[in-house]
Order: C-alpha cells, then structure tokens, then sequence
C-alpha cells in the first residue's frame, strides 16, 4: 500500500509538472516543499495503516489457532475417554461372560459327582450291561463338556499341605504319620476355570495330638520352728502376774 501511494503521488507530480510546463515531458523543475510533505505524509499514514492491519490479522490468526488447540485438545480428551470406555466396556463383558460361564459349568459338578458315586457302587454283576454302557457314555459327554471350557480338577493327595485357596476343610482329625495341617484325604474333587475356583476339594485335615497337662504337685507346708511356737504363746498370754492366768487354767 505505501509504494501504491508513493507511485500516486509521483504520478500527481509528473501530471503537475506537465500541466504547468505544458510538455510531456518533463524537464528539470522544482518541487514545492508542501507537496512533498502531503506525499511523506500520506506515506505515513498508509504505512501505519497496513501496520495497523497487520497487527489485526496477527490478533486474529492467534485468537484462531488458540481455538484450534483448544477444539484439538478436547477432540483428543473425547477420544482419550472413549478408548477407555470402549476398554472398560469389553472388560467387563469378558467379565461378566466369565462369571455367566463359571456359574453355568459349575451346575455341571454335582451331576458329575452323582456319575463319580454311582460308579463307585456299582455292583459287580452289573458290569457289561448295554444301559450301564448308556450312562457311561452320558458321563464322557459332561466329563469332556468340563473339559472342553478347561474346566480341570484339583489334584489332592494325602500329605499335601492345606490351602485354603483350593481346599476345604469338613473334619479335623488325628493320624499317625501326619504333622498338623497335611490333608489326610479328599472327600469331594474339587474343579478349576483357569486362575479360578469353582469349587474347592472337601478334605480331611490332620490336627496335632492331644497332649494332656501335667498335674499339679502340691507342696506341703514345712514345719514351723518350736522358738516361734513358744514366742507365739507367750505374745498370746495377755495376763498379769498377780491375777490367775486364764490361759494356764484353759491350758
């Protein structure tokens, strides 16, 4: 803008110049001190003017990437909290389809124990039956549905030591060659979901022998001497000399 209007004031002075020659061309000729401080000053005041408009565009462009920072620093707040919503979300779905599947797998185990029991007591003369074939298989079936969902038992065997954390203890009992707190047997199989318990193992716990107190010896008195027996009766004796002791009378 400054060198638009210095070229407009130069081209005042050329028109000017010619004008009062009456040439176009122009010769040699002075300038009047007046114009020329009406051209500098319009120069000021154009420079000032583009200052002035610069300094504007500067407070705008500012004033907008301050908004920008601010729209970019929220977007990343919004998108920060949605990531981590969307993995707090999936965490607990995965928790709670863990929870939906233990509880559903454990209504499996007292079916299985049932089948564990009712082998156990099956009589002799039943073996080789074709229905007895029919419940085996039934429970391969819920054996491998267990196992399929890495549903795993708990290996218990007598003289492990007792945790609390897989085991369970019904009854306390003392044995021979068992120390104090060593399973002595397993009563019910318990089962694991992976790092989970779904139920722990019932088992018989060892317990320290009873050990009896020892009873109390009682120490009999010892005897007194006969000197502080004598002394003793004679602080008693309260008598004086001239009346009859009421205590040689007693005596």
């Amino acid at each position: 803008m400054a060198n638009e209007a210095h070229a407009e004031c130069v081209s005042e002075l050329e028109e000017n110049i010619a004008k009062n020659t009456g040439s176009t061309a122009p010769e040699e000729t002075t300038v009047e001190p007046e114009i020329l401080e009406e051209c500098a000053a319009e120069e000021v005041a154009a420079d000032n003017a583009l200052l002035e408009e610069m300094t504007r565009l500067e407070a705008q462009l500012a004033a907008a990437e301050q908004k920008a920072a601010e729209y970019l620093d929220g977007l990343q707040r919004s998108q920060a909290a949605f990531a981590n919503y969307r993995k707090r979300t999936e965490a607990e779905q995965v928790s709670w389809r863990s929870v939906a599947n233990a509880a559903l797998l454990a209504r499996f185990l007292p079916i299985l124990d049932d089948f564990e029991r009712a082998f156990r007591a099956l009589p002799p003369e039943y073996e080789g039956q074709p229905w007895l074939d029919g419940i085996t298989l039934i429970r391969r079936k819920v054996a491998g549905i267990l196992e399929a969902e890495n549903v795993q038992p708990i290996v218990v065997q007598p003289g492990d030591a007792f945790d609390p954390l897989y085991h369970q203890a019904v009854f306390y009992q003392e044995v021979a060659g068992f120390e104090e707190g060593q399973i002595v047997a397993e009563v019910e199989t318990g089962y694991t979901l992976g790092d989970r318990v779904l139920r722990p193992s019932s088992v018989v716990v060892a317990k320290a022998p009873f050990v009896a107190p020892a009873p109390e010896v009682e120490v009999a008195p010892s005897p007194e001497p006969a000197d502080v027996i004598i002394e003793e009766t004679v602080e008693e004796c309260c008598c004086s000399e001239e009346e009859t002791c009421e205590c040689e009378s007693a005596a």
